[in-house]
Formats: structure tokens, sequence, C-alpha cells
């Protein structure tokens, strides 16, 4: 098992030791439509959809807690 391990990460395959990306590419924020949820929060949403189902998705998402 030992050996079988060594070779694994030896040959590079092992998933734990893979590289990250160099770079992640932002999306551009002025091809999307702005949504203000309140006076901290701005989310982006594509152009043409809905800003109030947008808000609503927001809202409904599990986690999230009003002051």
């Amino acid at each position: 098992m030992l050996m079988l391990t060594l070779e694994i990460i030896n040959e590079g395959k092992n998933p734990m030791y893979e590289k990250k990306q160099d770079h992640f590419k932002s999306p551009d924020l002025s091809k999307l439509q702005a949504v203000v949820i309140d006076r901290n929060t701005v989310i982006y949403i594509a152009p043409g959809d809905d800003p109030e189902e947008a808000r609503t998705r927001y809202f409904a998402r599990v986690g999230f807690r009003r002051p």
C-alpha cells in the first residue's frame, strides 16, 4: 500500500497536489445588470432577467438572515 501511494504521489496524479489556476477571469460587470438588494448589497444578473425575481431568489437562499 505504501509503495502504491508513493508511486501515485511521484507521478503527480494525486489531486491533492495539483496546481491551482494561475489567474481567474472575472466577469465584465459593465455587461451585467445591477440589482440593489439593500444599502450594502448589490447583485449582478444577466441583462434582460427580471430584477424582482432575482431579489426573491436572493431572499429565499438558505442561510439568509435579515438583521
